[in-house]
């Protein structure tokens, strides 16, 4: 098959790659090996070593086998960036059990969808998501929990301090570990430093990676070994002049997303270099880091460029130490990308990727030829092509739109327990991408559609039939419709039609209390508008497409 994108490739990127035919968590033995007292991580001023991490993950894992855990077993995850994400991540797969990555963020219906759906036994928690684990453990499979503490792993001074501030901020629980409860800590303190002997094969599953599907429908992504380590070993030539245990990775893109787990985590243990970790985005806490860390390697998604370029006295802050800059998520902006090259000297480009392919498949150079609102060129060993939106089976000329079809060795195995869900994207061994797209002469891809009714909202895809339906579980609704509006640097705000039933009233902050109890903070619409009817087809359809016109027209757009 012809890759015309081939010469557009930097002259060290190389067509092929050779992957190292390992299951993932070598990768963090072998910089343990060769980068013993390297900094893994640094989490406000506390650090570990890679001979540290490589002792606190064996030891996590014989934690996981002393409570019944085997191999492919699943495992929740479900934290912030913070050391004990790194720890139970690679603890979880040096045992040969299955990562399940949870969104901290998830309210009891959605966590409870996973938990079930995924069959998952055990989950390893900070202990203030606890009450929202407490209130569905009954109703999932759930046999152990797992909890750990932000101040476990600060410097000594913040582990004293911590309490007060969180106890002031309402951040406080204090959870009773007696069984099934247990300490994360604790648990170490007790467990094997030695490595672990199991039989890991790189084509068994690594990690279910949920996502909401176009459909929206949670679905687990299973991602083996291989589709891991070759995502993140792509990047690693991508980035050609990366250098061996001398990076320092702003680790603020969460972990959780597939996104932040290949390109910044399993990248940065890849390289045996430095990953600052922050539990949450603060502009100010962000620029600190940065400049005390000399932060080379930023992997973000466009808001949070965009934060760094509008911060007050933003010029107080020496940034020249960033090299390296990763956008995805999203389009990235002109405008944002040269006001933050300018602010760094630094390069800022844009990649395309999807869960489904662990996650990138595009990126633009990083030197060489970009151009203006591409995703880039396909990694290296990918395959792209436009295909005919009738029958998906007819390719077409360039120029064309029709929908971005990718083939490589990142793309996933399937959907956890879903063989339709999984034929329909998975054809002939090409991933269907259901976004929209063309291809120009030099083998630059553009994106020029996103999947169908998708909005995209601070960096998190959002599917409005799962807001739809937790609308129309409300006594008052007749009808309800969910858009995207677009905002400034290609953000969307989520707005809702709703239509009451007859002799019914209601105020929208009714309605809002009522989605805040059932979806995660950033679904829950942000605008929205009563009416007496929603626009309809003959057959009954809603036209959402209506709705968005009309609110494009109403605003000039």
């Amino acid at each position: 098959m012809e890759r015309p994108w081939l010469k557009s490739y930097e002259k060290d990127v190389p067509s092929t790659i050779p992957y190292p035919n390992v299951p993932l968590f070598e990768l963090l033995i072998e910089s343990a090996k060769r980068f013993p007292t390297k900094t893994a991580t640094v989490f406000y001023g506390n650090r570990l070593s890679y001979e540290q991490l490589d002792e606190l993950t064996n030891r996590f894992a014989h934690a996981l086998a002393g409570l019944g855990v085997k191999k492919g077993d699943r495992v929740a995850v479900m934290l912030p960036n913070v050391p004990q994400c790194v720890i139970a991540y690679y603890g979880v797969l040096k045992l040969g059990a299955v990562v399940v990555q949870t969104n901290p963020l998830y309210v009891e219906r959605e966590l409870e969808h996973q938990l079930k759906d995924s069959g998952t036994q055990v989950i390893i928690a900070l202990d203030i998501f606890y009450p929202r684990i407490k209130n569905i453990q009954d109703k999932s499979p759930l046999k152990s929990i797992i909890l750990t503490n932000v101040r476990d792993y600060l410097p000594t001074l913040l582990r004293w301090l911590y309490p007060l501030k969180a106890k002031r901020e309402g951040q406080w629980v204090v959870v009773e570990k007696i069984p099934p409860i247990y300490d994360f800590v604790d648990l170490l303190q007790r467990s094997d430093p030695t490595q672990p002997v199991v039989d890991v094969k790189p084509d068994e599953v690594a990690l279910l990676q949920y996502t909401g599907g176009t459909t929206g429908v949670p679905k687990g992504v299973m991602l083996t070994h291989a589709n891991l380590m070759v995502n993140t070993v792509q990047c690693r030539y991508w980035m050609y002049d990366l250098r061996e245990g001398g990076e320092v990775f702003m680790g603020v893109i969460p972990f959780f997303h597939v996104f932040g787990m290949s390109c910044c985590m399993n990248l940065a243990v890849l390289l045996g270099s430095s990953m600052i970790l922050l539990p949450r985005f603060k502009t100010e806490d962000v620029l600190k880091a940065v400049v005390k860390y000399k932060t080379t390697i930023f992997i973000g998604v466009q808001a949070m460029y965009v934060a760094i370029n509008n911060y007050p006295d933003i010029q107080k802050y020496d940034l020249s130490c960033i090299r390296v800059c990763i956008s995805g998520a999203g389009p990235l902006h002109a405008e944002v990308q040269e006001r933050f090259e300018k602010l760094t000297k630094g390069k800022l480009v844009e990649g395309y990727g999807l869960t489904e392919a662990s996650p990138v498949t595009h990126c633009n150079p990083i030197y060489g030829k970009r151009k203006q609102g591409s995703i880039g060129v396909p990694f290296p060993d990918t395959y792209a092509r436009v295909m005919d939106l009738e029958t998906g089976e007819k390719e077409l000329a360039l120029g064309e739109v029709g929908e971005l079809a990718v083939k490589g060795p990142q793309v996933m195995l399937g959907y956890w327990n879903k063989q339709d869900e999984t034929r329909a994207v998975l054809r002939n061994g090409w991933l269907y991408t259901g976004d929209m797209a063309r291809l120009d002469h030099d083998g630059y891809f553009f994106i020029v559609d996103r999947k169908k009714d998708m909005i995209k909202t601070r960096g998190e895809n959002v599917y409005p039939r799962e807001i739809e339906e937790v609308l129309y579980a409300h006594p008052k609704i007749k009808d309800a419709v969910v858009v995207g509006l677009p905002e400034e640097f290609s953000n969307e705000v989520i707005k809702a039609y709703i239509v009451l039933k007859e002799g019914q009233t209601a105020t929208k902050e009714e309605i809002i209390d009522f989605c805040k109890s059932r979806l995660a903070k950033f679904k829950v619409p942000k605008l929205m508008e009563f009416r007496a009817e929603l626009p309809k087809t003959m057959i009954g359809k809603i036209l959402r497409r209506v709705l968005l016109e009309e609110e494009l027209k109403k605003s000039g757009k």
